[in-house]
């Protein structure tokens, strides 16, 4: 869109946040901006005036410090530019939505909504949730990532990492970061990832970013 095309309308704006991290041995680096996008896009496509930002691909992923590839911004950085987004976006913005598709961006996200509360224009913010999915690089993302991109994802590659309940090792990962935890950088398992309950999924997470939107 050009400029006169967007000051000509009032618009719902999705920000995609991603991340640029290891996602074990089979899936690719841009795992978490892919999905962002996906949910994004999707759920433009269902509401009025809705719009998608360009995505932010790299943002706090210290906690996966040491494996190939791994680029992170960290947690001030990552609030400072959520936060500087909505104070620089233009009134032809109704409302601002971050669509996160990483875990280690929570706090950010969660400090970045705080701030632009206080400051008096509201940002809002969804993160994907599955209840009896994994953690990261595990089933979950696989089967999102064979509905949206089959052809990044080696499936002969895949393996299981540390399948253990996330609240229990929550801490260990906050201290010593994923690798002391996972060394193929697995928190999952991937086994029996398919598209179709990627789209199952995908669907489930659009909804709710529309839901947030139609509100």
């Amino acid at each position: 869109m050009t400029a006169p095309e967007v000051a000509a309308g009032r618009w719902h704006l999705l920000v995609p946040l991603g991340s640029t991290e290891q996602h074990g041995p089979h899936l690719p680096l841009d795992t978490d901006t892919r999905i962002a996008v996906a949910v994004a896009e999707s759920a433009a496509a269902q509401v009025v005036n809705a719009v998608v930002a360009p995505a932010l691909p790299i943002s706090a992923a210290g906690e996966h410090a040491g494996f190939a590839g791994t680029l992170s911004i960290g947690s001030e950085a990552a609030i400072a530019m959520l936060v500087e987004i909505v104070r620089t976006a233009g009134a032809e913005f109704e409302s601002i939505t971050v669509v996160n598709g990483h875990g280690g961006n929570h706090a950010a996200v969660r400090a970045a909504v705080e701030v632009c509360e206080h400051e008096g224009r509201l940002l809002g913010s969804w993160s994907p949730a599955h209840p009896h999915g994994d953690a990261h690089a595990g089933r979950t993302e696989t089967s999102v990532m064979l509905a949206i991109a089959p052809g990044v994802v080696r499936l002969d590659r895949a393996e299981a990492g540390a399948t253990g309940p996330i609240g229990d090792m929550i801490d260990d990962l906050r201290e010593r970061g994923v690798a002391a935890i996972a060394p193929n950088g697995v928190l999952g398992d991937p086994t029996g990832a398919s598209a179709h309950e990627g789209d199952v999924i995908l669907d489930a997470w659009v909804a709710e970013v529309v839901a947030m939107l139609r509100t």
